[in-house]
């Protein structure tokens, strides 16, 4: 595989674009004392998209009709279940994928 200057500039301009969104919120809110209402605002963010990706992964939209994904229903549960119980993140992401692989495993 043979780079040229080309695509090393293409990578490090997706770098830049990708990373300056990220970036620049921290840089101009690390000096500022938000409202209290906002801070309280902004702590609901993570369980919001948390939420969406949940239940994006749950439905499934076939056609004109809109059904129930059970293998992710059936992982969800045991996972939340650990969720609460540990309250770590990374006892739970790790138990979410190993009953995943188990469910594929199982019934696909």
């Amino acid at each position: 595989m043979s780079f040229n200057l080309t695509i090393i500039l293409v990578i490090l301009g997706c770098a830049i674009v990708t990373l300056i969104p990220r970036i620049i919120p921290f840089l101009v809110v690390r000096n500022i004392t938000l409202p209290v209402p906002i801070t309280k605002w902004l702590s609901f963010i993570p369980i919001c998209i948390l939420t969406a990706l949940v239940v994006d992964s749950i439905i499934i939209e076939d056609e004109s009709l809109i059904s129930i994904d059970w293998s992710v229903l059936t992982v969800i549960v045991p996972t939340l279940i650990i969720a609460l119980w540990t309250k770590s993140l990374s006892v739970t992401v790790i138990a979410g994928i190993v009953f995943m692989a188990i469910v594929r495993y199982i019934f696909n």
